[in-house]
């Protein structure tokens, strides 16, 4: 008798491992919903600002699935000069992230879009980017390809300039982070902007620097404090003036080397 019961207790202790498990996978949501918040000090956008130098505040709500695929939205206001009458900025997005071992892999399509951009008959503008991305670690890579006029440029003809095609536009987007201490990690970033005809852009004075490509960095620390993620970093450009601010009719570089900070929350 006391045997039996040994015996059932012992068969009882090494199912519930087993039990536990089964019912963490059987609580597993088939989908999840999260939003985000920031104030930043200067939105930079592949190094260069979209607000004049100004504040930003931005934030943002995703749906994942289970399987991988996801949507989501992401917000920000802009200079309203630089972006022909819009003052705010929408991306939505959608795409697929999957794991082979340790390495992490995305694909998708991002299109931005600008409430009331055109103002007085100039270009509305608008973006659209399929994405390629890996990661491994504490490093990854996304790769981002014009499948529309690069942000509408070349779209005309525009002040009696010829249309011209920038379609095939792309971004290499470097990063990496590194956990230094509880709660810190250095954060570094390379990114490379190559414009198709981004050279006829400048000879018709839409784009402000003789050359198709331009290169943007970024050197910078977080601290998680309690679920508040508070941020500085040191951002600059190869070309300061590849682009120029709507600030003082379009005459100051947009891509200054400077200090950006933020807070920011996930819920």
């Amino acid at each position: 008798m006391k045997n039996t019961v040994r015996a059932g207790l012992a068969a009882a202790l090494i199912s519930l491992p087993m039990l536990a498990s089964a019912q963490a996978a059987k609580a597993e949501p088939e989908f999840t919903i999260s939003g985000n918040a920031s104030l930043f000090s200067d939105y930079r956008f592949r190094g260069f600002t979209q607000t004049g130098y100004g504040p930003a505040f931005q934030g943002g709500v995703d749906f994942a699935h289970k399987s991988g695929f996801y949507l989501g939205n992401w917000n920000s206001n802009v200079e309203q000069g630089l972006y022909n009458g819009a003052s705010l900025e929408m991306d939505f997005y959608g795409g697929y992230k999957m794991s082979l071992g340790d390495i992490g892999l995305d694909v998708g399509f991002l299109y931005y879009y600008y409430p009331k951009t055109g103002a007085q008959n100039t270009t509305k503008i608008s973006n659209g980017e399929l994405y390629f991305g890996g990661s491994y670690g504490p490093v990854s890579a996304k790769f981002f390809y014009n499948a529309t006029k690069f942000f509408s440029l070349g779209k005309g003809p525009t002040a009696g300039s010829p249309e011209f095609d920038t379609k095939g536009s792309y971004y290499i987007d470097l990063n990496a982070a590194f956990p230094v201490a509880e709660g810190l990690t250095v954060v570094g970033h390379y990114g490379y902007q190559y414009i198709k005809n981004g050279k006829t852009a400048f000879q018709q004075d839409l784009v402000f620097a003789d050359t198709d490509n331009v290169s943007d960095w970024k050197l910078g620390v977080t601290y998680d404090l309690s679920g508040w993620i508070l941020g500085a970093s040191v951002i600059g450009t190869t070309e300061k003036g590849f682009f120029r601010t709507a600030e003082s009719g379009l005459t100051k570089d947009s891509g200054k080397t400077s200090l950006v900070v933020n807070v920011s929350k996930s819920f």
